[in-house]
């Protein structure tokens, strides 16, 4: 077998794993690896700062469903991935993290830049590994991307000392593969116990997490809930998983990311069957009233998931793709396809009167408004990124979403900044997608570098800012406390203007303060970028004391009419 760079056959692998971009920056400690990179098929993006990196990486991931890939060199490089590993570790994001390294025999002695990441990262990976032997760099590749996809999906980081990668291996491309991933399915008697416990449910939910998009299993959840009439609701990760005009869609159940009609369906349920979801705090605030009167059916790629929150009355182990087609094969051959009953036209009712406003017309602008020029101005094919903070907590209360993998949001982590480097990761995955970044004020400017970045390599797409002049999630925090502390923003005289911000990085920029130019600012700000190649900002001025319907526990959002005993739903003799 032919010796060759051992850098070189880490990139062979790199590429028939599938991988077609990797963002970066280059460092005199991974500078063999960039050597092998120069002359291969894959696409580096040089990013500003290696946390957007690993953004970028974990956006080009969410909306591929392959491994996304991030590069940096020695030192500070690593230690910058951490918040962009923990990110992708606590919402299930396949992506490896390679770093440079010092020399093996330095490591001990303090040398530049020399730091042991391996350790530092080891919390926030599902493993965190250090190259020891030329001969080895394949293989611990393979075996990163086999991890990374593996059970439930999250990020690896590889260190690479210098010396290791300046060294030869045996290593034969035609003779190599990616190794085959594991997808576990659920016993034949697990199946059939929740599909008793379904027939036997008056008023059944499924509720969709992100494991039913990472799982690609949208397509046996809808012939699931449409055998039986079952309506669906949706985690905010599980966005897209259920196409949300549908009439068995049941809406968003929380405490902050939710509909009142959602919140409405769920307290009146008595059955729950939860496929890829984790029960966030965020989803379900208080226990006792999430739980009460309910049963729970538990299903997890992830053992260890299943009573980490509470302990279901079921719990299932198994991807979520045969999970859910085992359970409609056997709904199919117990019963014929339902007609929608009582329990399915009363979460219609629900969904008919109970949809908040979002057509207001004041100035400044109310944020429902903004959301529903989006809703009624992009198509369902648009892929749309958002972060943390009340500007989260209104998209996934009034966005609209139809497809998986459209929706992408930093679920469980929440770090500020994130938008705007993901998504530039889903435009490199999807060109000809059209991609919208719905981005906070104070969010957008941790990592706004990253615009030179989408600049550079013209690379597309809009950015719809919210902008209260507040950090205005923190400001609606404090109000128990009775102050209003440390929250203004200062964008009078010295502040930030982010249209000329924009106009900086060479991209176009517009403001808006009337909603009545809203319809109009995102129709020019498309076919701008569309046009120029380049990121385009619309900046929408929002009522600054603004706050989002949030409450501690589900039913806190409003009092609704609770739905009397119904006859069981499902006649499995018919």
């Amino acid at each position: 077998m032919k010796r060759i760079p051992c850098m070189e056959a880490v990139v062979a692998v790199l590429e028939s794993e599938g991988v077609d971009t990797v963002f970066g920056i280059p460092g005199a400690a991974i500078l063999p690896l960039y050597a092998a990179l120069q002359h291969s098929s894959i696409r580096h993006i040089t990013v500003r700062h290696e946390e957007g990196g690993t953004h970028a990486a974990d956006g080009w991931s969410r909306v591929t469903g392959n491994v996304g890939v991030c590069i940096g060199t020695s030192g500070p490089a690593g230690t910058n991935m951490i918040t962009g590993l923990y990110t992708a570790l606590a919402d299930s994001i396949p992506m490896i993290c390679v770093t440079g390294q010092a020399e093996r025999a330095k490591l001990h002695q303090e040398s530049f830049q020399a730091v042991d990441i391996v350790e530092i990262a080891r919390p926030v990976t599902k493993w965190a590994v250090q190259l020891k032997e030329p001969a080895q760099a394949p293989w611990v590749f393979r075996e990163a991307f086999r991890i990374a996809r593996s059970g439930r999906p999250g990020p690896v980081l590889i260190d690479l000392p210098i010396d290791v990668q300046r060294g030869t291996c045996r290593y034969d491309p035609e003779l190599d593969a990616p190794f085959p991933v594991d997808v576990p399915e659920p016993t034949p008697t697990a199946v059939r116990a929740a599909v008793d416990m379904l027939a036997r449910a008056e008023r059944p939910l499924i509720l969709a997490g992100g494991g039913v998009i990472i799982a690609d299993a949208t397509a046996e959840l809808r012939a699931l809930a449409e055998h039986l009439q079952v309506p669906v609701q949706v985690t905010l990760m599980g966005k897209g998983a259920f196409p949300e005009d549908h009439p068995l869609f049941a809406g968003m159940a929380g405490i902050q990311t939710q509909t009142r009609w959602g919140n409405a369906a769920f307290l009146e349920s008595d059955l729950v069957l939860a496929v890829g979801a984790r029960f966030g705090d965020r989803h379900t605030g208080d226990l006792d009233v999430y739980r009460k009167g309910r049963s729970f059916i538990h299903v997890d790629i992830e053992p260890t998931q299943i009573g980490r929150v509470f302990e279901p009355d079921l719990g299932v182990v198994g991807h979520a793709q045969p999970t859910l087609a085992a359970m409609a094969a056997e709904a199919r051959h117990r019963t014929k396809p339902q007609r929608a009953g009582r329990w399915a036209r009363r979460v219609g009712e629900l969904r008919d009167t109970m949809a908040r406003r979002d057509d207001f017309d004041d100035v400044p602008i109310k944020p429902p408004r903004v959301f529903r020029e989006i809703n009624e101005f992009y198509g369902p094919d648009t892929t749309f990124v958002t972060a943390i903070g009340l500007y989260q907590i209104w998209s996934g209360q009034f966005q609209r979403t139809y497809l998986p993998r459209r929706y992408l949001v930093c679920g469980q982590a929440g770090p500020l900044g994130w938008e705007i480097p993901a998504a530039m990761g889903v435009k490199c995955a999807f060109p000809d997608r059209e991609v919208v970044a719905v981005v906070g004020d104070y969010s957008f400017q941790f990592l706004m570098e990253e615009i030179a970045v989408a600049a550079q390599y013209r690379i597309p797409f809009v950015i719809v800012m919210i902008n209260n002049e507040y950090l205005g999630l923190i400001r609606q925090a404090e109000i128990p406390y009775d102050m209003n502390f440390a929250v203004d923003l200062h964008y009078g005289e010295g502040g930030i203007d982010h249209v000329k911000v924009m106009e900086a990085f060479g991209c176009p920029a517009r403001r808006v303060e009337s909603p009545g130019d809203l319809e109009g600012a995102l129709a020019w700000a498309s076919a701008e970028s569309a046009r120029e190649g380049l990121p385009v900002l619309v900046e929408v001025m929002v009522e600054r004391e603004a706050n989002a319907a949030m409450g501690r526990s589900l039913d806190a959002i409003k009092e609704f009419e609770p739905l009397p005993r119904l006859a069981h739903a499902i006649d499995w003799s018919d």
